[in-house]
């Protein structure tokens, strides 16, 4: 019995790695040039299927194109280099904050809603308005689909990507995107730049009405450990929620200091 079972173990043991084998032959193969982009779409678009992505979202996945551009910038994300001054002026931080303080004013009811469910004030939120689209004015004329889908077949990083595009179509399924739909390089949509996963799990309603992206954006942050009340400079509480907004740390940092000096009519100090 013992070796019977050893021998049954070695065989099931066997059949389970030519299966992994097997579907590994048959994983969409990333790429670092255009000419598989083809190839890569269909055997995707069948694993999609395989996997219930609908034909909506099918069609509008083989209707994708190799988006050169979008692979440019990925590979070319030098402000994130630059020292925390250099990066303020390169972003324009003077003029957000001054455009985000009269925001903060003319749009009082909207964010006291906002701090008042997420605990979040209008500071970052602003600041995160304004350094990601310029309160609105530049959303990006990308298509979406076609960003994510390059990102997906690229091998710099594949698997986050993936993940993205999964979740990009399961939003085209459920018509909250569609195959035209236009945002930023890396597929960003909406007045504060959403990714489609972060759409599925934080969002609330039209992301590219002002009021419903602020709104996921507190939601988000509040979602990564803000706290009512609670600091949001570096080394204090709620720094680790914009850190979860964006990896790059000058960003951070930039975000951080732009929110407090929007917010200085709240009694938040102005000083760096």
């Amino acid at each position: 019995m013992i070796r019977g079972r050893a021998v049954a173990g070695a065989v099931f043991g066997a059949m389970t790695l030519l299966g992994c084998l097997a579907s590994s032959a048959e994983a969409a193969q990333c790429g670092s040039s255009p000419a598989g982009f083809e190839a890569w779409k269909r055997e995707f678009s069948a694993e999609a299927q395989g996997k219930g992505v609908g034909p909506t979202a099918l069609s509008a996945l083989m209707q994708t194109n190799y988006a050169s551009a979008t692979v440019a910038a990925d590979r070319g994300q030098r402000s994130f280099s630059l020292t925390l001054d250099q990066f303020l002026a390169k972003r324009g931080a003077t003029t957000i904050v001054a455009k985000g303080r009269q925001l903060k004013q003319s749009h009082a009811a909207l964010f006291a809603s906002i701090e008042q469910r997420y605990g979040v004030p209008p500071g970052p939120l602003i600041a995160i308005w304004g350094m990601e689209t310029g309160f609105g004015s530049q959303r990006g004329n990308q298509n979406m689909l076609s960003s994510i889908a390059t990102l997906a077949y690229d091998c710099r990083r594949p698997e986050f990507f993936t993940d993205q595009l999964y979740a990009a179509l399961k939003l085209i399924d459920r018509g909250t995107l569609s195959g035209s739909t236009r945002g930023s390089m890396h597929g960003e949509v909406g007045q504060t730049q959403f990714m489609p996963k972060n759409i599925l799990a934080y969002g609330t309603g039209n992301l590219e009405v002002a009021a419903n992206a602020l709104n996921s954006t507190a939601n988000f942050l509040k979602a990564h450990g803000w706290r009512a009340g609670a600091g949001y400079q570096p080394g204090e509480p709620n720094f680790a929620a914009i850190e979860a907004w964006n990896a790059a740390g000058v960003y951070q940092k930039a975000i951080a200091l732009m929110g407090r000096q929007i917010d200085e009519a709240r009694g938040a100090a102005a000083s760096r």
